[in-house]
């Protein structure tokens, strides 16, 4: 097996071997903690511009299928295992995950100390790193890795885009029958393109929402003479800061539309609401964080991917915060106090993770339906 090595921007090096694509990745380096759904996680391009550790020891044990897909490729730089597991068994798989990430040209290093490298960054945050079967002298990746930029500033969203409108008619996968139909829709939603999971578009439409996709770009003139029910703002990578244009569309939308947003849909809902937002020291990334639905009080685990999040004191005027993180008090959920919009920070439509928060689609029916017509 190859060498590889993965250097960080602070020095750090960590040897192992290659698997998936031979070359380099750079990016930021996270972690995320679920114990499967790695070809999921691969494929959301919330993960663009990031390379990814996964902190489950063993990956690639039911290789991968054609439909456990966020995107139409995987979104990651690299991809970092402690134990890749070559002879993979499901009877769903297509393809193994080497051959997979071979495919999409994607570098990946196993056989790290992958618990010492989470440890690392959890104490001194996530930070640029190389991936290399190519350069093996330690001293030339790190003086490569300092050099690197940082997410911070970064605007991704323009790069994971959709280049043009589309509608989107595909229903939740079923066990007998795969991915469904669409069923009859009551509502008509355009939804903003930052970096969309596809589940969360199955959703979307399993709820009875007829969808339109559109471009991060798109004037928010355009989209109110489409004459949406609601307007739903996705998840996607990079600061939330840079995308301005998306930030003066959300503010041309507030108060014409229900709005509903998911993760970067949230951060940029706060900065048009005049909020901050701020890099968070490591992220949450992982399908087994404990929320709180403050207007219930009830405790889901529920799947997230973020490394900024919004300062909650800086738009206090305008929203309340309605769910809130366990381990951090980090907000993940805020709601207009006046007009119909509301976000939360995690990913309520899971895959992967668990189903809890998928309530928060009816909320947004809901809106709709309070406010339609």
């Amino acid at each position: 097996m190859k060498k590889a090595i993965l250097a960080l921007a602070d020095g750090m090096i960590f040897e192992g071997t290659s698997f998936g694509a031979e070359g380099e990745a750079t990016g930021e380096v996270v972690f995320n903690t679920s114990m499967t759904g790695y070809q999921e996680i691969m494929t959301d391009p919330s993960y663009k511009g990031q390379i990814v550790t996964m902190t489950y020891p063993q990956i690639g044990n039911y290789g991968t299928n054609d439909e456990d897909v966020e995107s139409g490729r995987p979104q990651v730089e690299g991809f970092i295992v402690k134990e890749y597991l070559d002879f993979p068994s499901n009877w769903r798989m297509k393809r193994s995950l080497d051959a997979y990430l071979k495919a999409h040209n994607i570098a990946g290093i196993q056989g790290i100390d992958t618990r010492a490298l989470t440890r690392h960054i959890r104490d001194v945050g996530a930070q640029p790193g190389i991936i290399s079967t190519k350069d093996l002298d330690p001293a030339s990746l790190f003086a490569r890795a300092k050099k690197l930029p940082k997410m911070n500033g970064l605007d991704l969203a323009k790069e994971v885009t959709c280049a043009k409108p589309y509608a989107w008619d595909e229903g939740l996968w079923e066990l007998e029958t795969g991915f469904g139909k669409k069923p009859a829709s009551r509502y008509k939603v355009v939804a903003y393109d930052y970096g969309i999971k596809r589940n969360i578009l199955r959703l979307l439409t399993s709820a009875g929402c007829d969808v339109t996709v559109v471009p991060a770009t798109m004037p928010a003139d355009e989209v109110l003479a489409m004459k949406p029910d609601g307007v739903f703002l996705s998840n996607g990578p990079g600061d939330p800061e840079p995308v301005t244009y998306g930030i003066e569309n959300i503010k041309k939308i507030l108060g014409k539309k229900p709005i509903f947003g998911i993760c970067l849909g949230q951060q940029l809902l706060g900065l048009a609401l005049g909020g901050r937002t701020y890099k968070l020291k490591f992220g949450h990334r992982g399908a087994n964080q404990p929320i709180m639905d403050l207007t219930t009080r009830k405790v889901e685990i529920a799947a997230e991917n973020h490394g900024f999040a919004v300062d909650l004191e800086s738009v206090k005027d305008h929203v309340v915060m309605t769910h809130v993180n366990l381990n951090d008090k980090t907000c993940e959920g805020i709601q207009h106090k006046t007009l119909p919009a509301f976000a939360v920070q995690y990913h309520p439509e899971s895959s992967p993770g668990p189903h809890d928060s998928r309530y928060l689609f009816q909320r947004f029916v809901d809106m709709m339906e309070k406010h339609k017509g």
